[in-house]
């Protein structure tokens, strides 16, 4: 099985109001992402909440999404976020889709290209790559859950990526998506349907 964690405990600083709650489309930023995640055919979807807990954990009772808090997402910025995520995650997960809750731009057809090449080649890092540069979301085996759980700060996913670069399986993506998030008005501003 196949669990997406999808990153949502930031404070939003840059963007100075949360981001997780801004309108996309019809939608909220952070339910448009569990929408697409799941039409991509990934069900078990797990959310890490932080700065707006009550206000993600409502988005995602109407979605259907479990929710873990970071207690620590004041301090500990993703890799405290993404820890708290894979502990949470179901003994049956044999890999976690690593999603960020502030990229409403996401493609379900990306979602797909990651977990098929995981399906066919059980590769232990399956990351998504536009133009040479690595993008979410991206991957990880079970197997390699322990060393990114033994992580201290300043070390973060970047790090861990960056130690395993000869082990992973890069998916060509034919979409900037993949690079891009929400981090300021302005980002919001141009990238909003």
């Amino acid at each position: 099985m196949i669990s997406a964690v999808i990153l949502a405990a930031g404070q939003s600083k840059r963007m100075g109001q949360p981001k997780m709650l801004l309108a996309w489309g019809a939608e909220t930023v952070l339910a448009h992402v569990i929408s697409v995640v799941r039409s991509a055919g990934v069900y078990d979807i797990e959310v890490v909440s932080g700065a707006v807990q009550s206000e993600v954990e409502a988005i995602c009772g109407k979605q259907g999404a479990r929710v873990v808090f970071n207690p620590a997402h004041d301090q500990t910025e993703m890799l405290g976020s993404l820890q708290a995520g894979l502990l949470a995650l179901p003994a049956g997960t044999q890999a976690a889709l690593v999603t960020l809750g502030d990229q409403p731009q996401i493609e379900a057809a990306t979602v797909r290209k990651v977990v098929g090449e995981y399906d066919k080649s059980r590769a232990s890092l399956i990351v998504p790559s536009y133009q040479r540069r690595r993008g979410h979301p991206w991957l990880v085996d079970r197997s390699l859950w322990k060393e990114v759980l033994e992580l201290k700060a300043p070390d973060s996913p970047r790090e861990f990526l960056n130690g395993h670069s000869t082990e992973i399986q890069y998916v060509d993506i034919n979409s900037p998506s993949i690079l891009q998030d929400l981090d300021t008005p302005d980002d919001y501003r141009r990238a909003r349907p």
